[in-house]
């Protein structure tokens, strides 16, 4: 039998349209995953038609799966389903190419003018509404994923892990997935339906990439493909480690960041929040690269900057790089966007990875139990991980200088007044982080 050769959606959809489209969205992917997702659900599966949303749906469901940034993973595959691995490369790349520039540029002013009294109270008054955030995205997480009592067991595990006998995070995340995959094979019903987003039946019409549209030719799954996949990115991972570990040694600040990120991207599922705990815990406790006030500031721009939330990283390698002044104190700022830069590499670099390796074999296949119900178990333990950085946060906003210190009533109203604003009236993340930055503002002047 003949094989289909079906290529029409490349010419269909005219690769510079394409690239406008995912440079735009680079600039105004605002409201973390979930906003980004629904953006280019709108642009993409709703107003173009470039994608019906089965298969728009059947690629998030893989995104979701994974570790790294859901959003920019979606991207990348529709990116790659539509123009191949040049077209993977664009989508993803511009997804945070922007933020980065941002970031580092934002990285320098909060160093350089951080303890300006304008400065200092927006960051003040933000400070309290990021604590708020995090303790919504434990809430949002936990209830997609806690469908019943023993993924609820699994998230209480996880809290009393970390919070109380302070058990490292990667550990934490491989004894959920085993769990998850043993539990499985007897219990298949305590996992089943978990995935995030199901399929749905509503049609906005005929897509170039409709439901039934087969997948074009370089969609189909190769082994020649896979290796040479492997290979160009083992490359690209072990020359950079190398060139840093034999120029600079392997305890050098870069050596080290390019090392913790590569763990933070492969063992980090559950999307931003869920690397935010790993960050913290190596970042702040193990290197001392950034304090915890600092580590809150990064996440007060990664919030209000367009781009993935991961992007938090980019600010860690600034400061972390600056602060160890490790191209001496004359070069300050470029040390910092070296550092920024190095961690983005590491970061992202398996995010393409499992596109371009694992959409094939996705787009041929369809979700098994075996291999969801340890991510479904990963998942549950991420909210007990998250819970904990949200009470490490609201101690160093409530508490700022311990508790013998006393407490920031100030601070602690502006964190129930943020509560009230994203569970009650469901306001937006970035309206609630202006309106902290004004109070805060205000307070600090006063």
């Amino acid at each position: 039998m003949q094989q289909p050769d079906v290529v029409p959606e490349t010419q269909s959809i005219p690769f510079w349209q394409a690239f406008l489209f995912w440079l735009k969205l680079g600039f105004i992917s605002f409201g973390g995953p979930a906003g980004q997702i629904a953006v280019m659900h709108q642009e993409l599966v709703e107003q173009k038609r470039w994608i019906s949303e089965k298969r728009f749906l059947h690629a998030l469901n893989y995104c979701m799966l994974l570790p790294g940034p859901e959003a920019q993973q979606l991207a990348t595959y529709i990116g790659w389903l539509m123009h191949r691995t040049v077209g993977a490369l664009v989508a993803g790349i511009l997804f945070f190419l922007p933020s980065l520039f941002i970031l580092i540029l934002l990285s320098w002013v909060y160093i350089q003018f951080g303890d300006v009294p304008i400065i200092a109270g927006l960051f003040y008054g933000i400070k309290p509404a990021v604590t708020a955030i995090v303790f919504h995205a434990t809430y949002k997480i936990g209830h997609r994923t806690l469908k019943n009592k023993f993924l609820w067991l699994i998230a209480s595990a996880a809290f009393i892990a970390i919070f109380f006998f302070k058990i490292p995070f990667p550990i934490i995340i491989l004894s959920a997935a085993i769990l998850g995959y043993l539990t499985s094979k007897k219990y298949p019903h305590l996992f089943a339906q978990q995935t995030a987003h199901t399929n749905s039946a509503k049609s906005y019409g005929t897509a170039v990439i409709d439901d039934d549209t087969p997948p074009p030719s370089h969609a189909i799954f190769r082994w020649a493909n896979l290796f040479k996949i492997l290979i160009i990115a083992g490359l690209l991972w072990c020359v950079p480690i190398l060139i840093l570990s034999l120029t600079l040694g392997w305890q050098h600040t870069y050596t080290q960041m390019a090392w913790f990120f590569t763990k933070a991207a492969l063992l980090t599922f559950g999307g931003a929040y869920a690397v935010l705990p790993y960050v913290y815990q190596g970042a702040i406790e193990n290197y001392g690269w950034l304090s915890p006030t600092q580590m809150i500031d990064g996440l007060a721009l990664g919030e209000s900057t367009p781009g993935p939330l991961i992007m938090v990283v980019a600010f860690v390698g600034f400061l972390g790089a600056f602060n160890a002044a490790v191209l001496g104190t004359e070069h300050l700022f470029l040390a910092g966007a070296i550092g920024a830069v190095i961690v983005t590499w590491f970061t992202f670099l398996f995010s393409f990875v499992f596109i371009l390796a694992g959409a094939p074999v996705i787009e041929s296949t369809h979700n098994q139990l075996k291999f969801t119900a340890p991510l479904t178990a990963i998942t549950a333990a991420v909210v007990g991980v998250i819970l904990n950085l949200a009470l490490f946060f609201g101690y160093h906003v409530l508490w700022p200088n311990g508790f013998e210190q006393g407490f920031n009533f100030e601070a602690a109203l502006m964190t129930l007044a943020a509560l009230i604003a994203l569970f009650k009236f469901q306001i937006n993340v970035l309206y609630v982080i202006f309106a902290s930055a004004l109070c805060g503002l205000m307070l600090y002047l006063l």
